[in-house]
């Protein structure tokens, strides 16, 4: 390259670099401004920078006044037709950028949004992230609204199935301070079964208030799958019996896993007992235990007759119960319906565990219907960092 030409690209590159910073200074002011007005300054930029470089150039090699006239008049065209074409696509962006504004303030109002793509690839992308955060805000929200029902249902259960037996107590407890109860052993062993019960509905809500706060504490150690699942058999064989229900299944040998025990344990005893519960007489009972891949699985099977596709939603929420029907009624006080709060717990020591539970219903092999559902629950063998767990789900 001749020094020449050298000398043309020094004195373009000055000219262009004046305006540039120029034009940055104009961009600057204009910032908070519509955006077709930066496109309508780039455009007008560029053709100053061509002028500039063509003026001094034009200096430089002493071009006559006649074609300095017609190079200028010939940049001057350009320019506007760039500054016209600047400020449409300008004006399409920002119409575009409206819309959207529009569709993102409708989503913040109603919770909808339109979705529709439009605009370059940038702002339909953004179109389309706003579409699936849509969704996830709806369900979200969906989500909350179950939550809060269930919270509802628990308050509403607590004054009800609370108030109700101290009500009994209180008047039992009247009678034979009275010396009216005609049979006072009787009375004590009611007074003692609904105590129990009552017990056991408050160490429940204590054990969901721990775990939806994120502190229920965990203490992982080796555990056998078939010594759990045998100790829940025998603790609710007395009331299996009690309900002729049969109670059977296997474990394969040797299955360990990491876990807390007594988490765990009470995983397994709340599911055989919520399946003997909503089993008929003469029904069974089934408890299966094997390794998976990455883990275990342990699925515990009743005869309930099934369960709908709603109320397998609504299965694991807080204080669901369940259709009545649903509960066979044996006319033992003691184990009636229960408050919803056992398979809300079993969800959230199973997610504790970093595992995973759910239900299906289970076809009669004999005939053309829904025997039963089965709770089936995965775990990882070694559940990881455990000694905290997670604030759990419990929608």
């Amino acid at each position: 390259m001749s020094s020449d030409h050298v000398e043309l690209v020094l004195v373009a590159a000055g000219c262009a670099a004046g305006v540039g910073v120029l034009g940055l200074g104009l961009a600057w002011l204009l910032r908070h401004r519509s955006i077709r007005w930066q496109l309508g300054l780039v455009a007008v930029v560029a053709v100053l920078a061509v002028l500039a470089g063509v003026m001094a150039i034009a200096q430089l090699m002493f071009i006559s006044s006649h074609d300095w006239g017609v190079i200028s008049l010939v940049a001057l065209v350009a320019g506007v037709v760039a500054v016209a074409v600047a400020l449409a696509v300008g004006a399409a962006i920002a119409h575009w950028s409206e819309s959207l504004q529009e569709d993102a303030r409708r989503m913040g109002l109603e919770g909808t949004f339109d979705g529709s793509r439009r605009g370059p690839s940038e702002f339909q992308a953004l179109s389309e992230e706003l579409a699936r955060t849509s969704e996830r805000l709806e369900e979200s929200r969906l989500k909350a609204d179950r939550l809060e029902g269930s919270r509802r249902e628990l308050v509403s259960w607590v004054s009800h199935d609370l108030r109700t037996p101290l009500a009994g107590m209180r008047a039992m407890t009247e009678a034979l301070e009275d010396g009216l109860a005609p049979d006072p052993e009787r009375y004590h062993r009611q007074i003692r079964a609904e105590v129990d019960r009552m017990v056991r509905m408050v160490d429940d809500l204590f054990e969901l208030s721990r775990i939806h706060a994120g502190v229920l504490r965990l203490s992982p150690e080796a555990v056998m799958l078939g010594d759990l699942v045998s100790e829940a058999i025998a603790g609710a064989d007395p009331v299996a019996r009690a309900r002729r229900v049969r109670l059977g299944g296997t474990v394969e040998d040797g299955v360990e896993i990491t876990a807390d025990p007594a988490g765990l344990s009470r995983v397994v005893s709340n599911l055989v007992m919520n399946a003997i519960r909503h089993t008929p007489a003469d029904g069974v009972v089934e408890i299966r235990g094997r390794s998976v891949d990455g883990g275990v699985e342990l699925s515990v099977t009743d005869g309930c007759g099934g369960l709908t596709a709603e109320e397998m939603e609504r299965v694991f929420d807080l204080a669901w119960q369940g259709g009545t029907a649903r509960t066979p009624d044996t006319g033992d006080s003691s184990h009636a319906r229960g408050a919803g709060l056992g398979l809300a717990i079993v969800k959230g020591i199973v997610e504790a565990h970093r595992g995973q539970v759910d239900v299906e219903n289970v076809e009669d092999p004999g005939a053309p219907r829904v025997a039963g559902c089965r709770f089936r629950v995965r775990l990882p063998r070694v559940p990881g960092d455990a000694s905290r767990a997670p604030v759990a789900d419990l929608t």
